[in-house]
């Protein structure tokens, strides 16, 4: 499965999405969107930037290791911070890390009247597909 098609699982099984996006957060580039509507290209690039920036920006990542410090665990690169949910006027934003290439990131933008739970399962379940598209 391409990543095209991936992304367009994402789209027909998650309740409510409007758009969906994976992200090298490296380089803080999309590698693939899909959305129901155009968006400015520099909305969909910002997009990726933010996204690496909440995963694996300077704050976040002194915030995990000293969660790990605190927890007496070695540094070893993993992640504490895996999914992160938020809101922007009318729109929920799930973020998820990946889980075989954590340094990706699977973004879902619902409307806010979406079930939250429902979203987030869903989300969570086509990940995996995505993943291994590439």
């Amino acid at each position: 499965m391409s990543l095209d098609k991936g992304l367009q699982k994402v789209m027909s099984e998650v309740p409510g999405c409007i758009a969906c996006g994976y992200v090298d957060m490296v380089s803080g580039m999309n590698l693939g969107v899909k959305t129901v509507e155009s968006h400015p290209a520099e909305v969909i690039e910002l997009v990726a930037a933010a996204t690496a920036e909440m995963f694996q920006g300077q704050t976040i990542s002194m915030i995990e290791r000293l969660f790990k410090k605190a927890r007496g665990v070695k540094d070893d690169g993993s992640h504490f911070i895996n999914e992160i949910i938020f809101t922007s006027g009318n729109l929920i934003h799930v973020m998820l890390r990946g889980k075989k290439h954590t340094e990706h990131a699977l973004v879902v933008v619902c409307p806010t009247s979406t079930n939250l739970g429902m979203a987030l399962s869903k989300a969570r379940l086509v990940l995996e597909s995505v993943e291994n598209s590439l």
